[in-house]
């Protein structure tokens, strides 16, 4: 679990393809606290670490995760998201966050506002019945809120500080984002589903 509260910008160092997917690594100074088995959301999709040094830790991406995530489109000198998982003992801030993504978005564009920024992103349609005006949604594993929605788009304020400590301030339009929508809105939704079909009693 996590909360969509970025911890650090890692880079990427190198990102090769294996029989089972690929063999990522990511430098950053997280890596000497990481342990093998741990988990990390990597621009919001929770991975295992399989190994780490002073200087960068690294994981396997298996071919489902590199296909409906972004993941396998990385490329060394690219900045992503990290964070680690939520602490038992420590207090929570974001949303529900399961690293688990949802779809990939489409940034439409991305204008300055002041010293903040809005970004517009164009979701999946089968996402839309997740997405609420003032809700949340993780984009690229940072917890958001939704501030305007139109058909098939959602618009999200970045705050400077968000700006300055996210790799958010990398993307340009065209690029493709790892979209996760709020955990209670997915269970409200299977609730009604089941609940029309006369499957709930």
């Amino acid at each position: 679990m996590f909360t969509g509260l970025i911890e650090a910008v890692g880079i990427v160092s190198e990102l090769t393809r294996t029989a089972s997917g690929f063999a990522l690594t990511i430098r950053t100074p997280l890596a000497s606290d990481l342990q093998q088995g741990e988990s990390v959301a990597v621009n919001g999709v929770c991975l295992t670490v399989t190994g780490s040094d002073p200087a960068g830790w690294m994981a396997d991406i298996g071919p489902e995760t590199a296909r409906v995530t972004t993941l396998g489109s990385l490329a060394p000198g690219h900045p992503v998201n990290l964070e680690r998982s939520m602490r038992a003992d420590g207090r929570f801030g974001g949303h529900f966050v399961q690293g688990h993504t949802d779809g990939v978005g489409v940034v439409d564009s991305i204008r300055q506002d002041g010293e903040s920024y809005w970004i517009a992103v164009r979701v999946p349609l089968d996402l839309e019945a997740f997405i609420i005006l003032k809700g949340s949604i993780a984009i690229d594993g940072v917890s958001l809120t939704v501030a305007r929605l139109e058909r098939a788009m959602v618009h999200v304020m970045i705050i400077p500080f968000t700006w300055a400590h996210t790799a958010l301030s990398s993307l340009r339009a065209g690029d493709r984002v790892n979209l996760e929508c709020d955990m209670v809105g997915k269970y409200v939704a299977r609730s009604m589903e089941l609940a029309s079909r006369g499957l709930t009693s």
